[in-house]
């Protein structure tokens, strides 16, 4: 697939995001998004959606269909109980890659579980539940519907870049869950002030999400909770933090729609 040309370094702001609030749920977007539609801001790479979702307990995305998309899950707090048509059900909990290949079609529902399970009896509680789902273009349309999940706490703990889910032929001997894309991978640090700085790949198309903290990015400068930053025909820059942090990278060698 051909990509531009042109380097680029293009920030996005967490107060700049279109926002969905309702009773029970508040999300922000990314990209375009429901009924937020930007034609400008529809996607970057194969990465179309980045939503940081916050869920009340008891409460929850009801069934709904998918088609045609690599969903990938990641619970920063809390905990989200997902259900589908092909009869996985589990919880997700922060340090546990899910990936759902919607394929052909899939209806799941995602909920915050208004019961916690701490191995004793059920017990109730009003914890919301904060994660980032992301939806990744696949290589092929019409592709049968699968469900991945993936223990990666232990790996996170290190502090540098962790490849928690990918289809890049160079990541194949990682324990990450598998993806249809072989175009795309996901990379996860956990980082504090005692942390090496990691080093942003090298790739076309390079998705940088501050899930939580404070970082600073070589040449860009502070970055908060909530901001983004799109690379093109870039990488290699180092990311710092000072305290806490967590960050979510998409490497992507292919944009959606370049032939």
């Amino acid at each position: 697939m051909s990509t531009l040309t042109t380097p680029h370094i293009d920030v996005h702001r967490a107060g700049d995001r279109m926002k969905t609030r309702v009773s029970w749920l508040d999300s922000k977007h990314s990209f375009s998004f429901g009924e937020h539609y930007d034609p400008d801001n529809t996607h970057h790479g194969l990465l179309l959606v980045n939503n940081e979702d916050i869920v009340s307990p008891g409460q929850g995305f009801e069934t709904h269909p998918h088609r045609d998309m690599e969903i990938v899950t990641w619970v920063l707090g809390g905990s989200l109980v997902h259900q589908d048509s092909l009869g996985h059900s589990g919880v997700i909990y922060p340090g546990l890659a899910q990936r759902m290949s919607a394929g052909t079609g899939i209806l799941h529902s995602e909920k915050n579980d208004a019961w916690r399970l701490s191995g004793g009896p059920a017990e109730q509680h009003s914890d919301p539940v904060h994660f980032v789902q992301m939806w990744v273009v696949p290589d092929d349309s019409g592709l049968t519907p699968g469900y991945q999940q993936l223990e990666v706490d232990a790996d996170l703990a290190g502090g540098g870049l962790v490849t928690v889910a990918s289809g890049l032929p160079r990541y194949q001997d990682s324990t990450a869950i598998a993806i249809n894309s072989s175009h795309a991978a996901l990379h996860v640090a956990r980082m504090d002030a005692q942390t090496p700085p990691v080093r942003l790949p090298d790739a076309p198309y390079l998705h940088l999400f501050v899930a939580r903290g404070e970082v600073d990015m070589e040449g860009v400068g502070p970055l908060y909770a909530g901001d983004s930053v799109r690379l093109t025909r870039t990488g290699g820059q180092r990311i710092s933090a000072s305290g806490p942090a967590e960050i979510l990278v998409w490497e992507m060698h292919a944009r959606l729609g370049a032939q």
